[in-house]
């Protein structure tokens, strides 16, 4: 997909501003991801509309949400909502709270829930910050081929 020149320029910009600050390849790599996902979550989330997605939540509302432990901890923010080819829900890509660079994990939807309510609700999990941090690394090759 070739994206509309305002939006090329930004990342060009947002990457060249980065760089400058004295930041590493890593965390200029990751700044640029960064950017990246959050243009195909906008995307997205205006492609789904305001249809139910999950959890009682629309893609926009899952995209504002944290992932939370149980005692409301946050672990990471709903970065992208992974689809089948039926346009279920069965992940949530979720950018991992304090890691430097930033860090990307997938998480299936069994076992989540919706803590508070739908309209700034955050999504729930059992899992701990160890258990994210010790999955891989969540596969953005997607991510990469719709923005660039």
């Amino acid at each position: 997909m070739k994206l509309p020149k305002p939006i090329l320029l930004s990342i060009v910009g947002a990457t060249a501003l980065t760089a400058a600050c004295g930041e590493t390849p890593a965390e200029q790599q990751a700044d640029t991801m960064d950017d990246q996902i959050e243009m195909e979550a906008d995307r997205s989330a205006v492609a789904a509309g305001t249809d139910e997605a999950a959890l009682g939540m629309t893609e926009a509302q899952l995209l504002d949400a944290d992932l939370v432990t149980a005692d409301g901890t946050d672990l990471g923010d709903v970065a992208l909502v992974r689809r089948d080819d039926n346009g279920t829900v069965t992940g949530l890509v979720i950018e991992l709270e304090d890691t430097h660079p930033d860090r990307w994990v997938e998480i299936p939807m069994d076992g989540l829930t919706l803590r508070g309510n739908a309209t700034d609700g955050d999504v729930q999990t059992s899992m701990s910050a160890a258990d994210l941090a010790a999955l891989p690394d969540a596969d953005m090759s997607a991510v990469n081929n719709t923005t660039m």
